[in-house]
């Protein structure tokens, strides 16, 4: 079976690209198309592997200024040439999904959500890059346009991997398609709680050494609503730690009092750190399924989470965190107050996890691939 795998872009390192590392690893031989790479902003994973970039790579500005490209991307993903494969599987929340095969070429797509800015976020507010005007402006009249073009896109795939049961809704809302659900990889093995290296950020006494800090990180996106979560820190004047980088992260930073803590990018060693310690991980989006939440519990770390999209699937009220059934600050801050870290068992809250391993995603998407690669042969 020769196999390509696809993705939007390669210009950070959140989720998706988690899930196309481990497609990677399942297949490491497989090509790996995308209409933008940046080897600096994404996982140095993918610095070695044999990345094939769309003619947008070639644009000036391509990676910093991605959004203004928005209206060549449709012709752009349709020019790659994937003639000679026999599945192609693409990693998408956004129109990677559209790409043309041949008849003889299974396309099976791995769906975040439909594409996020015209069918989940279309009311949200702009993140930055995209708030000058005249590209706001021809970006909203074009999206009319490419709504179009997203539901022709989605009839051209001939499997849907949905990444949580909330995802399965929206393909089936949107797109009318029917879907399977596999949960995206956490890589739950590197957040042992109970690691018997003295000096591992998760060794018992210094898990369980809880800090007076909440925490907070990832993406710092418009819709991850961290501006929310600040608020409500400033009137609380509680330490709040904040990790990541993104587009709204000047915003936010402005907005923020002396009690909030601006940490930037940080590798993986010290991310578990930040978590294993942290009293709660802060959860304020609506989000396709949210890893980071899974790797807070992964350490034993409970979530304060918004009582909607994937944490409904992955946080257990009471057992492995909490939820505040209002998106705003004062619901936040009143979840805050009344929030008890001695109340929960970090074992429980770990062991909890193991149903999201990478493992276990790697074996159920082969398994999956080769059951409607078999079945594609069968019925050609």
């Amino acid at each position: 079976m020769n196999i390509a795998l696809l993705h939007d872009h390669l210009i950070s390192d959140g989720g998706g690209e988690r899930v196309l590392k481990a497609f990677a690893q399942v297949w490491p031989e497989a090509p790996i198309f995308t209409l933008l790479f940046d080897p600096d902003k994404t996982n140095s994973f993918f610095r070695d592997k044999n990345i094939n970039t769309s003619y947008l790579q070639r644009l000036p500005l391509a990676t910093s200024k991605y959004q203004w490209n928005l209206p060549l991307r449709p012709k752009a993903v349709e020019s790659f040439d994937l003639s000679g494969f026999d599945v192609v599987l693409s990693n998408s929340s956004s129109l990677v999904k559209g790409v043309r095969t041949s008849p003889d070429t299974l396309h099976i797509n791995y769906c975040h959500t439909p594409t996020r800015f015209l069918w989940v976020d279309k009311n949200e507010r702009l993140d930055p890059a995209e708030r000058f005007w005249p590209i706001s402006k021809i970006s909203n009249a074009y999206k009319k346009r490419l709504k179009v073009w997203d539901l022709i896109a989605a009839d051209r795939v001939d499997g849907f991997i949905a990444n949580s049961r909330n995802v399965q809704d929206r393909i089936k809302k949107y797109y009318n398609r029917d879907s399977v659900v596999i949960y995206p990889p956490v890589d739950v093995g590197n957040f042992l709680v109970g690691n018997s290296h003295s000096d591992h950020p998760l060794n018992p006494s210094l898990a369980r050494r809880k800090n007076s800090y909440f925490l907070i990180g990832g993406r710092i996106a418009s819709y991850k609503r961290f501006d929310m979560v600040v608020r409500a820190f400033n009137k609380l004047g509680i330490h709040l730690k904040v990790f990541g980088l993104g587009p709204w992260l000047s915003v936010v930073k402005k907005k923020a009092g002396p009690n909030i803590e601006f940490i930037g990018a940080v590798p993986e060693s010290e991310k578990i750190k930040l978590l294993a310690q942290a009293r709660a991980f802060i959860h304020p989006q609506v989000e396709d399924f949210g890893i980071t939440a899974v790797e807070s519990m992964a350490v034993g770390t409970p979530v304060i989470a918004y009582q909607a999209g994937g944490a409904l699937e992955t946080v257990k009220d009471g057992k492995t965190g909490v939820f505040f059934a209002d998106q705003d600050w004062q619901a936040l801050a009143d979840c805050v107050i009344r929030f008890e870290s001695a109340k929960f068992d970090p074992s429980a809250i770990k062991q909890h996890t193991e149903q999201f391993s990478a493992n276990r995603f790697k074996r159920e998407i082969r398994e999956y691939v080769d059951e409607k690669w078999n079945d594609f042969k069968d019925r050609n």
